[in-house]
């Protein structure tokens, strides 16, 4: 007797052969996306190839070349070694410093306005470069990073903030723009603490620079300053003018060329194109996963499991599943927060504030995970490819991790924070 599967679920069995491999093998699991995209999406789908090809993330593409183009100028002369140099002897002796820096730095430019995305764009490419000559593993570095952009991106100042009160207010929960805040803000500061403790170690002096560095002159030649500056204007533009990521780094990579502050043949085989296309071909498997309905079909076979005294915690587990591969601001948080009265209603009971937060805070926890954007800049931040293969390996563990935690966190104190 044969056994008929439906398109939802040739396509989530697409996903888990992807994300075994990822974890198994040492093939770019980019190209093995892009090949089960195709399959599924047309012979089990029905979907034409122009649709499948339609789900390739082009912005994210962008985003990622754009950015990491910008910071591999600004390594092949020099800028990223001289800043590398200033914070190892910035940081007293004590290279462990630096995870909490990046953890507070990425916090408070994403709370600022521009969201975790922006955040880690910036942040993560200097982490990188610093963290590596602190000797700080980059895992932690990235987790630190994720994290703190993470803590501070439910700001009501913050893109995201703002789509997640907006949704909120629209499901009859408006007003609570400081509980919204602080729930995250605390999961994320809760997670990068257990991060640190478990990674950090004993404390170890940063690598000592080849001469020392007795001034910034000393350290930054003309070309890095004009780096630094053009840089500055990037961030500027990006935080204050809302500029686009990725196109705004390629003008100011242009620019650095044009000046001839650095060399871009040099810094095209620096950019870790073999990352973008693992995280570009994981997007567009997911792409085709929606269309084929396996979000759905994902979603109701974990949400049959809830009761009203376990909401919390398995709507943060089922959202913090599909945002370890989906987008939280761009899918998960308009798709879920809309459904919160419904929810409680079909339910029989439930708090939903704390049902609000809770997918707030489970859909936010896993986006460490390299299928993630935030997760994605951190692994292209790495530019050796053994690491970044190790990186996106770990991210990707410990973003699925996350979706327990995170469960377990709102159904522990998620009622609690909504009745304070």
């Amino acid at each position: 007797m044969s056994v008929q599967l439906s398109p939802a679920a040739w396509s989530l069995g697409a996903l888990l052969v992807a994300i075994v491999l990822s974890c198994t093998s040492r093939i770019n699991v980019g190209l093995v996306a892009l090949a089960l995209a195709w399959l599924v999406g047309v012979f089990t789908a029905g979907l034409s190839a122009e649709v499948v090809a339609a789900g390739f993330p082009a912005a994210l593409f962008l985003t990622l070349a754009g950015v990491t183009f910008l910071f591999a100028l600004a390594e092949v002369n020099g800028t990223l070694e001289a800043l590398a140099r200033r914070a190892a002897s910035l940081c007293g002796g004590n290279a462990w410093v630096l995870p909490v820096l990046f953890f507070l730095l990425a916090c408070a430019i994403a709370s600022v306005g521009p969201g975790a995305v922006a955040s880690v764009a910036l942040v993560a490419p200097l982490a990188a470069a610093i963290g590596e000559r602190g000797r700080v593993p980059p895992f932690l570095t990235a987790l630190m990073v994720a994290n703190g952009a993470n803590a501070g991106n439910l700001s009501p100042l913050s893109a995201v903030g703002v789509i997640a009160n907006t949704a909120m207010e629209k499901a009859g929960l408006g007003g609570h723009q400081g509980k919204v805040f602080l729930a995250n803000l605390l999961a994320h500061v809760l997670v990068g603490a257990a991060a640190y403790a478990l990674l950090a170690g004993r404390p170890a002096a940063p690598d000592p620079a080849p001469g020392a560095v007795d001034s910034p002159g000393a350290a930054l030649a003309s070309r890095a300053y004009v780096t630094l500056g053009v840089v500055a204007v990037w961030v500027g533009a990006v935080t204050l003018l809302k500029a686009h990521l990725g196109l705004s780094a390629f003008a100011a990579g242009a620019l650095l060329v044009l000046v001839r502050a650095s060399d871009e043949r040099r810094a095209l085989e620096r950019i870790p194109w073999g990352v973008i296309l693992m995280v570009s071909g994981m997007t567009t498997l997911v792409a085709v996963l929606e269309k084929a309905g396996g979000l759905d079909l994902f979603t109701a076979l974990l949400a049959r499991l809830a009761s009203p005294a376990t909401v919390d915690g398995v709507i943060a587990f089922v959202t913090g599943l599909i945002s370890t591969y989906s987008s939280t601001s761009g899918v998960v948080l308009p798709a879920f927060l809309p459904t919160v009265p419904g929810l409680v209603t079909r339910l029989g009971g439930g708090d939903p504030l704390a049902i609000a937060l809770s997918i707030n805070v489970g859909a936010s926890m896993v986006d460490v995970s390299p299928l993630s954007t935030l997760g994605a800049l951190c692994v292209a931040a790495v530019s050796d490819p053994a690491a970044s293969r190790d990186l996106f390996r770990k991210l990707l563990l410990w973003g699925l991790a996350m979706s327990v935690v995170g469960a377990i966190l709102c159904q522990l104190f998620a009622g609690a924070l909504a009745r304070a």
